[in-house]
């Protein structure tokens, strides 16, 4: 079972996402909610993700109630780290950054997703610990 601080970084994450959600639908372009948010972008791609982000916040409930579906959260996180390293350092991307514009900014963030990651793994395997 989840401890209490379990759920409510799970809680966290579904609020994260939430506004995340809201944010690409109404294309309010701000650091953290968008990654990359001064990059060009397209509407109606921005309306697709807040739809995508919103199996997070479903995975994310689920993952605060059951342990089971915790370590999958987890899981569906570490791909999503990934997935954000992967673009941090594509061509593509460089391609896009104005001249002597860096990506640090997007690799603040991924840090910061990364960080939440690894507070979730931490609390789940201190959960699996305890007894009972």
């Amino acid at each position: 079972m989840n401890s209490n601080l379990t759920r409510y970084a799970f809680y966290m994450g579904m609020l994260y996402f939430f506004f995340m959600a809201v944010a690409h639908f109404f294309s309010i372009k701000v650091p953290l909610l968008f990654v990359y948010y001064d990059t060009p972008f397209f509407a109606y791609q921005d309306k697709i993700i807040s739809f995508a982000v919103c199996a997070y916040i479903g995975l994310f409930y689920s993952a605060s109630k059951h342990r089971d579906v915790a370590l999958t959260a987890i899981v569906v996180m570490a791909l999503t780290v990934a997935g954000l390293v992967s673009v941090n350092m594509s061509a593509g991307l460089l391609q896009l950054l104005a001249p002597g514009q860096t990506s640090w900014a997007y690799w603040l963030q991924t840090a910061f997703i990364g960080s939440y990651l690894l507070l979730l793994l931490g609390l789940y395997m201190r959960d699996g610990k305890q007894p009972g």
